[in-house]
């Protein structure tokens, strides 16, 4: 009687830690899909929402034409808590193709809350037919939340949209949480003038 108690109490112990053991596996394995979501994120452009499909969305560009609107996932992330909430949130570039001769690139956001899902911001029009450098997430001495630089090269005043981009720029970046939007903001202000 022992022997039959004492295996009976091996056998349930090894299932309750194989239980243990298992549901500890489901939960990082979803932690791990829920920290790679952020290039599904739904945002909105030009006043569309805009739902990305393993970094992909199509869209009829107009009922019954055989053009569609492409938004694909770019890169250029930039990482680094956006919304003052002390979480990480990731910064990506996207670009839209309309069925003409433009390629336009936006900057989204992608904001995580603190159960490791994200929610899209809107995008912000960088330019149409750049070339993206790099995105810098920077933050502000002491303060929760931080700005990104967006840096890349356009055409020189004048040139054409078929010249090759050549002039360094950069745009920075801030954003707000409660309306999910990026506002530019002013680099190097001494002040108002005396």
């Amino acid at each position: 009687m022992a022997k039959t108690l004492t295996a009976i109490f091996v056998v349930a112990l090894i299932i309750i830690t194989g239980f243990f053991f298992f549901n500890n596996y489901i939960y990082e394995e979803k932690q791990a899909d829920a920290a790679e979501n952020y290039r599904d994120v739904e945002f909105v452009i030009s006043g569309e929402r805009v739902k990305l499909v393993n970094g992909v969305a199509q869209t009829e560009t107009a009922f019954g034409q055989a053009s569609k609107t492409t938004v694909r996932y770019f890169g250029n992330e930039a990482k680094g808590d956006l919304s003052g909430d002390l979480v990480p949130d990731i910064a990506f570039l996207i670009t839209q193709e309309t069925g003409g001769s433009g390629t336009f690139f936006y900057l989204v956001g992608a904001i995580q809350n603190a159960h490791g899902t994200y929610t899209g911001t809107e995008a912000v029009l960088i330019g149409d037919r750049i070339a993206p450098q790099t995105t810098e997430y920077r933050s502000f001495s002491g303060i929760p939340g931080g700005y990104l630089i967006v840096n890349y090269a356009e055409r020189a005043p004048g040139e054409p949209m078929t010249a090759r981009p050549s002039v360094g720029k950069s745009i920075w970046l801030k954003l707000d949480p409660k309306a999910m939007q990026f506002g530019e903001l002013v680099q190097n202000f001494e002040g108002e003038a005396r």
